[in-house]
């Protein structure tokens, strides 16, 4: 019961502070479930159908302020909805899977950790290379279990190919888009959801629906950044050491 309580509060509080930068929390569903011992076999569907419902969410709430930008999520999804398709399909050993999704968590704090603002004329234009790039997000994050957001986020502002609101509107497309792409290339999957899933889906759809709220109007601030940076950390160690 008690471990239940956490992983129901765990996930929450990971849905508010990620969908507030419009991601759709999966990398901190890994890391709530690799912190309790669960096996990738409940992990990745987990991730998969939670970053479903929060994406859904978020999306509505970044597109009715007017901050997604199709041209700029397009291109990229050209390439990565079918590689997530075929990521989907492919199931990794345990031990690699740990060892891909923990080095991906880790990459995901550093990324998370150092998301900064874009000054407005500093915008340059997505390059023609952005469906390769859309490429490489979507294996990665079939794969795993991830949507892909956490990793487009942080280029799209690295890069200041968008405003830091409009990077958060394209990773909350792009979460829903990868996801769905992935448990279609692994339909059977859902039914190794465990049954405190649907308490899980609650939090992950109330935690997102506040905290695309804020994030739609002001993006989290660096202390949230940072809180949500050290739970990936421990994360990704845990599964890299089990």
């Amino acid at each position: 019961m008690a471990m239940s309580a956490s992983i129901f509060a765990l996930i929450f509080l990971a849905a508010l502070l990620a969908s507030s930068v419009g991601n759709a929390g999966a990398s901190s569903y890994l890391a709530v479930m690799a912190v309790f011992g669960l096996s990738p076999e409940v992990i990745r569907p987990s991730a998969l159908v939670l970053n479903v419902l929060v994406a859904t969410v978020a999306l509505i709430r970044f597109r009715r302020a007017g901050l997604v930008r199709w041209s700029l999520v397009g291109p990229i999804a050209l390439g990565s909805i079918p590689s997530a398709l075929l990521g989907g399909m492919i199931h990794l050993p345990g031990s690699w899977y740990r060892v891909l999704a923990g080095a991906l968590l880790i990459f995901s704090a550093d990324r998370v950790a150092r998301q900064r603002e874009v000054e407005a004329s500093a915008i340059r234009p997505l390059p023609g290379s952005a469906p390769v790039l859309g490429l490489g997000i979507g294996l990665v994050s079939g794969l795993t279990g991830i949507g892909g957001g956490v990793l487009l986020g942080p280029l799209l502002i690295v890069r200041r190919w968008a405003e830091p609101r409009e990077a958060a509107g394209a990773s909350a497309a792009l979460n829903l888009a990868n996801s769905l792409a992935a448990l279609v290339g692994d339909p059977w999957s859902v039914g190794r959801l465990p049954p405190a899933f649907s308490a899980w889906a609650a939090a992950a759809l109330l935690g997102g629906m506040i905290g695309s709220g804020l994030g739609a109007r002001k993006l989290a601030g660096k202390t949230l950044r940072r809180i949500l940076a050290f739970v990936l950390v421990l994360a990704g160690v845990r599964l890299l050491v089990s």
